[in-house]
């Protein structure tokens, strides 16, 4: 009997709940009811519901007519087609967001990468190239919700061609962001995150973000239970209640409706990796634990949408619903755990001490401390009892990655390998069922709704990169698409279908 494959199964159904669900809802209205120059837009509302894909939002506003999702796809572009960045980890998958680029413009790869020409942090610079950790490992106290106060420079790299500074995330970023040009254009910002690491955001001037609110995610065992998890959004879905009520994230002081202003979602993530929880099938079916990670977070975006009615904002408003990053597998079936030290091990055959930074989840970024050995490394990965035992489906070096990438060579952080793994490996020695960071469809293929009341609703089918929403939001504010450095790089195009 032939085998079905399974990602046909999963693209057929979630076929079949776009169709289902468009036909079910109400007709597009005309979008020149709202100028393309954004004229009648004065906030943009940007969400990212991490872990969030296509399949879960068409299933759940297919159950759920009247949810808060349902309300934004009614009065919104929908694009169904839509990836995130690659790899699909949430640094990169925040910077496509708020950026318009890749990390071939943002030089950033993962919250835990490589700096060929950076020292370690607490070094002197005489020696260079170190691991980059941006994640809670970098916070004064990381049990603490405010992190113990922030980032403990001690932590940080060191810049030996600027006196041997400590660089900090912002200060790392290659390109400016949608905070930085919207501030610089007069108007207020804000956002909140799951790490003080998202001093990133404020991007290389290190002032982007006016109101920048990053409770530590990794404190008291947060993401070890769906519940707490829900808890811990709460805090940052009050942050944002407040700033629509022109408050600061506190509610202490009136500073005035952010022009932009946001969160990460975090239960949802955080479920899909739970043994136990996540998904139960083929076709994207929720546990009950995801089930209520998914209604827990519609509830909350049912409050901002109340809230922005209630203040007579959500005719001027656009709310932006996406997501950095998918989770892979959805497929319970196909979850296969590997240790994270069998490709390290493989490569150092080659040479004792060649990984300088391995970089896993269900991607494997592999940085190298001789770069002429690269060759032999892919050779010793690709013997077929080494690349079975690593799980590995396609390896990118040399030629093929720099047909994707800038060339390591002479870009001091893109990895020397990428291996990407068959479907469903995750690199890790623990209990996770799910993980991001690779280039997967389940990984990859997340939501943008863009919503107004103005729009009508609209299903978007065309292939589109989450890169294109910030040129989008800054031609709504009424600001030039091409002061986003990463835009001009990469020639970024806005999102199509909005009359732009």
């Amino acid at each position: 009997m032939k085998k079905v494959s399974t990602r046909w199964l999963s693209g057929l159904f979630l076929t079949a709940l776009i169709f289902s669900t468009t036909v079910a809802m109400a007709q597009p209205q005309s979008f020149q009811s709202l100028a393309a120059d954004g004229s009648q837009i004065s906030h943009v509302l940007l969400i990212s519901v991490d872990g969030l894909h296509m399949v879960d939002v068409m299933r759940y506003i297919s159950a759920h007519p009247n949810s808060a999702m349902a309300q934004l796809y009614n009065s919104g572009v929908t694009y169904s087609n839509a990836a995130t960045a690659k790899p699909s980890d949430s640094f990169p998958g925040i910077l496509a967001i708020t950026t318009g680029g890749t990390p071939n413009s943002t030089g950033v790869w993962y919250d835990d990468s490589y700096d060929r020409l950076l020292s370690e942090p607490g070094s002197d610079c005489s020696v260079k190239g170190t691991e980059v950790v941006y994640d809670e490992s970098i916070d004064k106290n990381p049990d603490a919700l405010d992190g113990g106060g922030g980032i403990d420079e001690s932590m940080l790299p060191r810049d030996g061609s600027k006196g041997c500074v400590p660089v900090y995330p912002h200060s790392f970023l290659r390109v400016n962001t949608i905070f930085e040009v919207i501030k610089a254009s007069g108007k207020r910002t804000a956002w909140s995150d799951k790490h003080p690491s998202y001093d990133l955001l404020n991007g290389p001037s290190g002032k982007g973000v006016d109101d920048l609110y990053t409770p530590e995610i990794a404190g008291g065992g947060t993401t070890t239970s769906v519940a707490k998890t829900e808890a811990y959004d709460d805090i940052k879905v009050k942050a944002i209640l407040n700033e629509l009520d022109g408050l600061d994230h506190t509610g202490a002081s009136q500073v005035g409706v952010p022009a932009i202003l946001g969160m990460n979602f975090q239960a949802v993530s955080v479920a899909q990796k739970l043994k136990g929880v996540g998904y139960t099938d083929v076709f994207a079916t929720p546990s009950d634990g995801l089930q209520d990670a998914l209604s827990h977070t519609d509830a909350s975006l049912g409050q901002m949408v109340a809230k922005l009615k209630a203040n007579n904002l959500l005719s001027s408003t656009l709310v932006v619903l996406t997501a950095k990053h998918g989770q892979s597998p959805i497929d319970p079936s196909k979850r296969t755990a590997i240790s994270g030290k069998v490709i390290p091990s493989i490569i150092n055959q080659v040479k004792p001490g060649l990984v300088a930074q391995a970089t896993q989840d269900d991607v494997a970024l592999i940085w190298l401390t001789d770069q002429s050995q690269t060759s032999a490394a892919v050779y010793q990965l690709g013997f077929p009892a080494n690349q079975q035992a690593a799980g590995i489906q396609t390896i990118l070096s040399e030629d093929s990655l720099v047909r994707m990438f800038p060339n390591p060579l002479t870009d001091s952080r893109v990895p020397d390998i990428i291996a990407l793994p068959n479907k469903g490996v995750i690199y890790t020695g623990g209990s996770k069922i799910a993980e991001h960071g690779g280039f997967s469809d389940d990984d990859n293929n997340v939501p943008i709704i863009m919503s107004n009341p103005a729009f009508g609703q609209k299903l978007v089918k065309l292939s589109v990169q989450t890169t294109q929403i910030a040129p989008t939001i800054l031609k709504y504010l009424g600001l030039d698409p091409n002061a986003l450095q990463a835009v001009q790089i990469e020639g970024t195009p806005m999102l199509p279908g909005l009359g732009n």
